[in-house]
């Protein structure tokens, strides 16, 4: 299975959410800190139009985790990592 990319920071609470949610489901995932590396906030800004976090990207689709729900982040990871 491909790794998710996962934009974060580390003052975020959808973050920390998403984050332990993943754990938990098992989700191997790869961090990528958008205030450590600005280049990916650009990235998300192309991808999504406007810079929002948590961002997930699986083979070149994304979903975000922001407003944290765990029903509705998990039916849309499943989405997302369903080709």
């Amino acid at each position: 299975m491909s790794l998710i990319n996962f934009y974060t920071t580390s003052w975020c609470p959808d973050c920390v959410a998403a984050k332990r949610t993943l754990e938990a489901l098992g989700i191997p995932y790869n961090e990528i800190d958008i205030d450590a590396n600005p280049d990916a906030t650009d990235l998300i800004v192309a991808a999504r139009g406007r810079r929002v976090i948590p961002t997930l990207e699986y083979r070149g689709r994304f979903m975000d985790g922001n407003r944290f729900d765990r029903e509705r982040f998990e039916k849309e990871l499943k989405e997302l990592m369903t080709p």
